[in-house]
């Protein structure tokens, strides 16, 4: 099935990858977890008030993607994780993601630095390794979208070096988040709304 079960308004608005039948198991598995993320993504626009305004921590599209998940009952989550071997503990480094719930992870990289997805899908890995992560999923932008940050005049803040689908899917193919279930989303052009 795959990304068949995807509503096709998602379709159109994102671009999509998916690793090891990602989609097939929130929607088995994780119905009201698969409801929340497509009720999200379906209603998904892109204001280009949104884009042209300055964000400071966190931009407007990242606020906005934060309340629908809160409201919902999503909540930031940071594990620590400990290894002991003979009675000797080693400090390992915690873990943080964007939204938990019920065993699902999602993380969004509206402008961050390429990097950041090797974070995320290492996280993935460990916590699935773990057994305390299902299914990772990472909202971020399709590379068109470059085209209309730089009508905007607002290309240079969103180079090439910054999270989008074209940096994301070489390590998702690259089996960077091991064999952990992974679904990703790229905001594309179809999602922009020039007169909002």
């Amino acid at each position: 099935m795959g990304t068949s079960l995807i509503p096709e308004v998602i379709h159109r608005k994102f671009e999509i990858a998916e690793r090891h039948h990602a989609s097939s198991i929130l929607y088995t598995d994780f119905s009201s977890e698969w409801d929340d993320l497509i009720e999200m993504l379906s209603g998904f626009s892109l204001p280009k008030s949104k884009i042209v305004a300055a964000g400071k921590n966190k931009s407007p599209i990242s606020k906005g993607i934060d309340k629908f998940f809160y409201d919902r009952g999503w909540k930031e989550h940071t594990f620590d994780i400990k290894v002991i071997a003979d009675d000797k503990e080693t400090l390992t480094p915690t873990h943080h993601v964007d939204y938990f719930k019920n065993r699902v992870a999602v993380e969004t990289e509206w402008n961050n630095k390429d990097p950041f997805f090797d974070r995320d899908l290492t996280t993935f890995r460990l916590l699935f390794e773990l057994n305390v992560l299902s299914v990772g999923v990472i909202i971020t932008r399709a590379a068109e979208l470059q085209n209309i940050f730089n009508s905007l005049g607002k290309g240079s803040s969103y180079g090439k070096s910054t999270t989008h689908m074209g940096k994301l899917v070489p390590k998702i193919e690259n089996r960077a988040s091991g064999g952990c279930p992974v679904l990703a989303f790229g905001i594309k052009a179809e999602a922009y709304d020039p007169n909002n």
